[in-house]
């Protein structure tokens, strides 16, 4: 029975120390399944230089970079056991059945090279390959019928007696425990035995770890750790015992020279110092998605990645940034902090908390709590205040003096925001109150707080007060919405005498936003536009001198100085330091801003409660945040980027580049800019991935990139992880990428250079071609221009030619026309003579009668009358016949060309004839013609006869017609 009770009275006590939870619980993130498209169940994890974590995963090797996972399966597609990663950057993988190791090709690409080629076939029935070793670059293998052993290119195959159930690195030796009980060595090419404890035969060895010296730590999968001194084996006691042998110990390694990490199938993760003792531990409780860990890495940022039976978690462990839960059953918002009597108050929106701390504790993350509910605080806490070794409560119910774990309340109406003492000396005798109305007096006296009533005068709520350094009656005072007070208090003051409202007007930059803050001794006013303070000399505020211009053109909604003088501060849901320890340039100081903590403060409300470097408490929306300051600084590198896949965009995207660089076959930090790779024109879209392996900043790591050759400047920073760049001209290009965590805190630029082929019709044997073919052109063009021209002068010729024949032929017109109208005209003369010789007829015939009658009359005296009219007629006569010659060379002058063409026609046509067709074309009548020709009409008429004859003319033709057509053909 005595046992019994004593058994279950070690269980309980074993239960409190492990329901004991750490104060400050470091970021975990989960990833399951789903998000990394693997298995579920993981086995081993490690990292290479280049910061890229590798999974032993049920479905094959899984990688991670920080924002992409990729999986590599085994070529039987059997699970990965065991990894290890040797000097070359070489990952070796065990399977079922399968063994080797993925190298980077010349793209980059991880491809798998077997060595199970290398054993004999009939010892390649290996089943699981449970555990990797590696030493000097001799890569042990174990699975538990053989330890095989890779030098050279050589393997070696060590057989057991039954079994080998474990194998581990320890002080530069490899170890093996083999089915009978026995801890091996390999020593000289040989196992030999090293320790053969009894303790050996119950449970198997899980790990072996450097201790001190020669001494080595020893844990087993049930029976707990063990110090393994001069081969011989010792029980080492922890206060984890209970959880190690209820939860079995399934990992364990050193992380550094004081502290162990123990992985268990069912209680998480718990690290211990080299004396037992429980430091962090880390559970389902704590936000573990499973408690099987199968195996634990910390990376080299000295954080814990774990590969868990479900899914794979990362614990931040070695960040400055912790968080508070002090009802890990409600989500409740922090609004205030103190560390009051080795106690931790947490103000919340559901009352106040407190836990005990270790007041040894230097970092209180790393002190367990157990936070209880402070009573008599249920609802709203907005501050918490010490002041003369009393902590005061600022509550929505009012003012609460707490001691212990209980809340005495002072007065309960109206709700207080804050507390401010009106003295520098302690104790402080008067504090006053900013509450919902206005000021409440709180009076000290006797060691006890009492309500002094209202401060009548002001009605304002006021949440910002600051009391006048120099004037115990002044009290600063703002309002976000209405503007900056100065309140002058009566001497006693229990009243307001009269309130000063400083706006835009004087000198602030608006009348909205502005808070008032104790910085530096003096009141200070955080607005839009950085920190100002009021300058008694000119009556008006004035930017703050002492921080410059450092954040002008910032909004500042709070600010807080810590006990070394640096100023912390929230701008628009950003926390930042003002660090006077650490100046800059032309500064006395730094300016650092925790990203980490963006949008994660209480917007309006803020709280920074700076205890001392390692301390810091800020309020959150879900809990509350603590910060080692100190560590923060210290943990700032430069954050690593990484260059992923690059695949070439197309009906089917095809990788080109997997992430590793190497030069002549080994893995390098930078492209071999001797091996710069080429692609088609039809292949000039490209997408490129990229990431950092700075996991602990994975949310506010920004990248910047740029493609030489393409882009003009740097991207403007974002969190995207990838870029895509389409149809890309002909040309060399590098795309660059860089990241960074905070401004001026950026890593190093990593580039990847290629080219991009020109089309088959713009390379250089085309161009020559393109330069022969216009060569060719312009010789071609050159030849048609000339024939063209030639041909141009042959048409303008033939043009001119037709002109000039067109003109000759108008001139000939013309002068046809011309001649016409001379024949026209001397037709008309002509026909004018005619009838002149016509009237000499008729002279003649007068004359003829004359003479008759003088024959008749005998009077032939040369006086008579008439023989002198007969005188007068012959002279008419005369001047007739001279007319008449006259006629007669116009006549034959007007129709030669006539007379010609009857000629050519009728040769026979004698002169008379050619004269009787004259006078036949010119429409006489047979009278005239007789009288013209000095014959008888009937001698015409004859005339006419003989003429159709020698015409050949038929009777129904018309003479005149027809030498008028004849005529006609002459003047054509």
């Amino acid at each position: 029975m005595y046992k019994l009770l004593l058994a279950v009275t070690f269980l309980l006590m074993g239960y409190h120390a492990s329901a004991q939870d750490l104060l400050g619980i470091p970021q975990i993130v989960n990833y399951n399944n789903e998000q990394y498209n693997a298995g579920m169940q993981n086995w081993d994890v490690k990292q290479d230089k280049n910061g890229i974590l590798y999974f032993g995963n049920n479905e094959g090797l899984l990688t991670f970079n920080g924002r992409y996972w990729n999986l590599f399966r085994l070529p039987n597609y059997t699970s990965v056991r065991s990894i290890g990663i040797d000097s070359k950057n070489r990952i070796y993988v065990g399977g079922q059945d399968e063994f080797g190791f993925y190298y980077p090709n010349e793209k980059g690409i991880l491809k798998y090279t077997s060595l199970l080629g290398l054993l004999p076939e009939n010892l390649r029935k290996l089943a699981d390959i449970w555990d990797i070793s590696i030493i000097h670059d001799e890569v042990f293998f174990r699975s538990n019928n053989a330890i095989l052993h890779y030098k050279d290119g050589v393997i070696k195959n060590y057989k057991p007696s039954k079994a080998w159930l474990f194998m581990g690195i320890a002080n530069n030796k490899v170890f093996a425990q083999s089915e009978e009980s026995v801890l091996m060595v390999y020593e000289q090419e040989m196992w030999k035995p090293f320790c053969a404890d009894p303790v050996f035969k119950k449970s198997s060895v899980t790990a072996i770890l450097p201790y001190s010296g020669d001494t080595l730590m020893v844990s087993t999968l049930k029976g707990g750790f063990f110090l393994l001194i001069n081969h011989q084996l010792k029980p080492f006691k922890t206060n984890l015992d209970h959880v190690f042998f209820n939860d079995r110990i399934y990992f364990a390694d050193q992380i550094n020279q004081n502290l162990y990490v123990v992985g268990t199938t069912s209680g998480g993760v718990y690290i211990m110092n080299k004396g037992g003792e429980l430091i962090q531990k880390y559970n389902y409780r704590e936000g573990l998605q499973n408690n099987n860990v199968r195996g634990v890495l910390q990376d080299r940022d000295k954080n814990m990645w774990l590969a868990l039976d479900d899914g794979i978690a990362y614990v931040a462990i070695n960040s400055a940034i912790k968080s508070i839960f002090p009802d890990r059953n409600k989500q409740i918002t922090s609004y205030a902090f103190r560390k009051f009597n080795q106690s931790v108050y947490i103000g919340t929106s559901n009352g106040l908390y407190m836990t005990k701390v270790d007041p040894a504790a230097k970092d209180l993350s790393y002190t367990t709590s157990n936070f209880e509910e402070v009573k008599n605080t249920k609802g709203q806490v907005w501050g918490l205040d010490e002041i003369n070794n009393q902590l005061l409560l600022a509550h929505e119910e009012g003012t609460f003096l707490v001691q212990n774990n209980v809340a005495k309340q002072l007065y309960n109406l109206p709700g207080t925001w804050l507390y401010q003492s009106l003295d520098r000396v302690y104790p402080s005798s008067e504090v006053i109150a900013g509450t919902y109305w206005g000021l409440q007096r709180l009076t000290y006296k006797d060691g006890l707080f009492n309500s002094g009533g209202r401060i009548d005068g002001i009605n304002e709520p006021l949440r910002f007060l600051v009391a006048d350094n120099n004037n115990p009656d002044h009290i600063w005072a703002s309002h976000p919405y209405h503007g900056v007070y100065r309140i002058e208090l009566q001497p006693d003051h229990k009243r307001v005498l009269h309130t000063t409202m400083y706006t835009d007007r004087d000198g602030l930059p608006s009348k909205l936003y502005n808070y008032v803050y104790h910085i530096k001794n003096r009141a200070v006013i955080a607005t839009v536009d950085g920190v100002y303070e009021y300058d008694n000399t000119k009556k008006k505020f004035v930017r703050l001198k002492l921080l410059a211009n450092a954040i002008k053109g910032i909004s500042v909604q709070y600010m807080k100085e810590d006990n070394d003088g640096n100023i912390w501060f929230v701008s628009n849901k950003k926390v930042g330091v003002i660090d006077f320890s650490r100046p800059s340039g032309s500064n006395p100081f730094s300016i650092f801003y925790l990203p980490e903590l963006d949008g994660k403060v209480v917007g309006g409300f803020e709280s920074i409660y700076p205890l001392d470097s390692k301390n810091i408490f800020i309020g959150a929306n879900k809990g509350a945040y603590h910060i080692n300051y100190e560590k923060y600084i210290e943990n700032i590198t430069k954050p690593i980027v990484v260059l992923g896949q690059i695949k070439l965009l197309g009906k089917k995207d095809s990788l080109v580049f997997g992430g590793y660089f190497t030069t002549k076959g080994i893995i390098s930090g930078k492209q071999d800019q001797n091996e710069i790779p080429e692609y088609t024109n039809n292949l000039n879209s490209m997408h490129f991935e990229y990431s950092s392996t700075l996991f602990e900043h994975d949310k506010n790591i920004k990248f910047s990139y740029q493609l030489v050759g393409f882009d003009k400047e740097w991207s403007a920073w974002n969190t995207k992880s990838e870029k895509d760049y389409t149809n890309l001209p002909a040309g060399k290009y590098t795309f660059n990428i860089k990241a960074r965590t905070d401004v001026g805190n950026e890593s190093e630029a990593v580039g990847y250079t290629f080219i991009v082929l020109p089309a088959w019709y713009n390379t250089i044997w085309m161009r020559i071609f393109y330069l022969i073919l216009i060569v060719l052109l312009i010789r071609l063009i050159i030849r048609w221009q000339k024939r063209k021209h030639i041909k141009e002068q042959e048409r303008m010729s033939y043009l001119h030619q037709l002109e000039l024949d067109r003109n000759e032929k108008e001139i000939v017109r013309l002068q046809n026309e011309k001649l016409e109208a001379d024949v026209n005209y001397k037709n008309k003369e002509l026909s004018t003579m005619t009838m002149h010789l016509v009237q000499r007829g008729k002279v003649l015939a007068k004359i003829k009668e004359v003479i008759s009658a003088v024959i008749k009359n005998h009077d032939i005296n040369e006086s008579s009358p008439s023989f002198r009219h007969l005188i007068r007629l012959i002279r008419d006569v005369e001047k007739k016949d001279q007319e008449l010659d006259h006629m007669s060379v116009h006549f034959n002058h007007v129709n030669t060309e006539f007379f010609n063409k009857l000629k050519d026609l009728y040769p026979d046509l004698s002169q008379n004839d050619l004269k009787f067709c004259a006078y036949l074309s010119m429409n006489l009548s047979s009278k005239e013609m007789a009288q013209l020709m000095n014959v008888t009409i009937k001698a015409i008429e004859v005339g006419r006869y003989r003429l159709r004859k020698k015409l050949q003319l038929k009777p129904e033709t018309n003479l005149y017609e027809f030498l008028i057509s004849i005529a006609r053909q002459k003047n054509s």
